[in-house]
């Protein structure tokens, strides 16, 4: 059985760090491209960042990528988001997502509805 189990959240300060882990299993990670999405109160669910399978490749989200990193562990299984200098704007339920497809597209990978497997998220909350 596919699942993802995100861990790593809580409530922060504002200019803290947090880095999110995803912990994979019953799917091959090897071949899954992984990404962080996130969603806020009221908000639609919206792309963070991605990484290929290797490792090599990742693509953010522009309101994003000076302060996040994505990486991941194929020994483990594991994705990691690290969230550099925290604000309020960052509080969201963030999710972990795989999917085996591939696409020449950068925004294919963006789209969440391209994504097959979903943790149960981890909620993030910072305050001012």
């Amino acid at each position: 059985q596919a699942r993802l189990v995100e861990s790593g959240g809580g409530l922060v300060q504002a200019g803290d760090s947090l880095t999110l882990s995803c912990v994979a299993s019953g799917i091959t990670f090897i071949r899954s491209t992984m990404a962080w999405f996130r969603q806020a109160p009221g908000k639609e669910r919206e792309f963070v960042a991605v990484i290929g399978r290797s490792g090599d490749g990742t693509h953010y989200a522009d309101s994003v990528k000076a302060r996040f990193t994505i990486s991941r562990d194929n020994n483990i299984n594991t994705t990691y988001l690290h969230i550099n200098t925290l604000n309020p704007e960052d509080t969201a339920i963030y999710y972990c997502a795989a999917t085996v497809s591939l696409s020449l597209s950068t925004d294919y990978y963006t789209q969440k509805e391209n994504y097959e497997i979903w943790g149960q998220g981890t909620q993030v909350t910072v305050s001012a």
